[in-house]
């Protein structure tokens, strides 16, 4: 069913579906459906309801070993990796539909893993995902080399050829999209992919190794392990034959994933991690009212659980106490927690039920600090089984305070106040982040200096979250080194071979 299909679902056809929720649960290696060499499985839960989906199937070394034999094995057949630039465009471009025409299939099994409400998963991450791999089909045949100007009796130049075997981590706050942002351009350069799922949302992974070969794509050029980041994220890192590993998760795991490629072949690795990203509202700004409602936005969607989610407010002073005002009526009109596969919900639980007592925990933190908790702090009324937390704010908050340095990854917004231009710069420079930040000014030399000093990836003015696939997205500092999106990000998936020839 279509996206313009099941835009017009209801509340009670979702659950139905979810009743009857059918999905594959194995390994996914050399174009099938393989149960792990020891037999292991891991019980997945709906956050939502804290209660069983079903049992998946749990990789162990083994099965990376088979996992990547297998996907190095068809790289040097060339069935994928020698393919016509035109022919694997087509696939991909084909996958993408694909994407689409499940939309149901997706949209349902991210909810249920993860507890993103249902909406979400229709406007942004299947349409996203989707136009992701059309938009990365499109860049395979502007994958150029150059020929360089030499002596007479001399022929020299340089040609990009892919990788190898890839390993892609990703996170399970945007499962089916970040798996999106790693893999496609990956396969686009001609690698082969081993795609590792986050344990907390295992299932569209698969979905996407299935419909990668129905889109004409050649067995064992996408194949999909889970299990736990311990062992087989660790096992893949690890591995003599993974030429890359591209990562996003967090700064801790993604410093282990550069200490794992010191430690076997040099792979190259690419991550995007932590941030901790600053809104800064100048006095100036030309509508208060389409800044807070960015702002609440910006740290409410997909309940907080975002790596650039705008979790710092940095107020001018002489504007501080009406935008705190405006913003909490504009919370209060707009994010509530409750059943994900509702389509009117807008909030729904954390992912796991340490991920809500990590996030409370935080809350705790920041009132025994001292700053101040406007509303929310707690788990909401009628939602006892589920890993639900209230949006939060707190204000009377300074840049020492753990809750501002700390990347929290929940529903949870700390506002501080700045006097002047000067002190927004330094308050927004202080932390180990440095993945996004957002002004608000309607002065073309305030946001051309700030622009310039912050210390930031991505930088928005008088928006936040606003891109397209031309858009790098990676940041500075610990939020990582590398970039998704782009053209760029192809090419890092290849490298480049330099031929000279003598003429003489």
């Amino acid at each position: 069913m279509s996206l313009v299909e099941a835009e017009n679902l209801d509340h009670k056809a979702w659950q139905d579906l979810a009743e009857n929720l059918n999905v594959d649960t194995a390994l996914f290696i050399d174009g099938n459906f393989v149960n792990p060499k020891k037999g292991n499985k891991f019980e997945n839960l709906n956050p939502a309801t804290g209660k069983p989906l079903n049992e998946m199937a749990r990789a162990s070394n083994e099965d990376v070993d088979a996992a990547v034999a297998n996907a190095k094995a068809v790289f040097k057949g060339g069935a994928w990796s020698r393919m016509a630039p035109r022919d694997r465009m087509e696939v991909l471009y084909k996958f993408g539909q694909l994407i689409e025409e499940n939309a149901i299939q997706f949209a349902l099994i991210d909810t249920l893993d993860m507890g993103k409400s249902i909406s979400e998963m229709l406007t942004i991450d299947v349409p996203f995902s989707a136009h992701t791999f059309q938009y990365y089909a499109e860049t395979i045949d502007k994958i150029e080399g150059t020929v360089t100007n030499t002596e007479y009796n001399a022929l020299h130049y340089i040609t990009r050829e892919p990788l190898g075997v890839v390993g892609c981590i990703v996170p399970w706050n945007y499962p089916l999209m970040m798996a999106a942002w790693k893999i496609a351009p990956a396969l686009a350069a001609g690698n082969s992919v081993i795609l590792k799922p986050a344990e907390q949302s295992p299932m569209s992974g698969l979905l996407l190794g299935k419909l990668f070969m129905e889109a004409g794509g050649p067995a064992g050029v996408l194949n999909v392990i889970n299990g736990f980041g311990e062992d087989v994220g660790k096992a893949l890192a690890l591995h003599m034959d993974v030429a890359k590993i591209a990562f996003t998760g967090s700064t801790e795991v993604g410093k282990l994933m550069m200490v794992y490629s010191g430690q076997s072949n040099m792979k190259r690795v690419t991550t995007e991690c932590g941030g901790k990203t600053p809104q800064i509202i100048m006095a100036d700004t030309e509508s208060l009212d389409n800044a807070v409602e960015y702002a609440v936005n910006g740290i409410y969607g997909n309940q907080g659980e975002v790596c650039n989610a705008g979790s710092r407010l940095l107020v001018q002073s002489s504007i501080y106490d009406e935008f705190v005002s405006k913003f909490i009526v504009k919370t209060k009109s707009s994010y509530s927690p409750g059943d994900p596969l509702d389509p009117a919900t807008t909030m729904g639980p954390m992912v796991t039920r340490e991920q809500q007592d990590r996030v409370i925990g935080y809350i705790d933190v920041g009132k025994a600090e001292g700053a101040k908790l406007e509303f929310g702090g707690g788990i909401p009324a009628g939602q006892p089984q589920g890993y639900f937390v209230e949006p939060t704010m707190f204000t009377g908050v300074n840049n020492d305070m753990k809750i501002a340095r700390e990347e929290i990854f929940g529903p949870v917004v700390c506002v501080l106040p700045f006097d002047d231009l000067d002190d927004a710069i330094s308050i927004a420079n202080d932390t180990i982040y440095g993945l996004a930040a957002s002004i608000w000014t309607s002065n073309l030399k305030t946001a051309h200096r700030m622009v310039k000093e912050i210390e930031a990836g991505i930088v928005w003015v008088n928006c936040f979250d606003h891109g397209d696939m031309t858009q790098p997205w990676g940041g500075y500092k610990q939020s990582g080194q590398g970039r998704d999106k782009c053209f760029e990000t192809v090419l890092a998936h290849t490298q480049t071979k330099s031929v000279w020839f003598n003429l003489g």
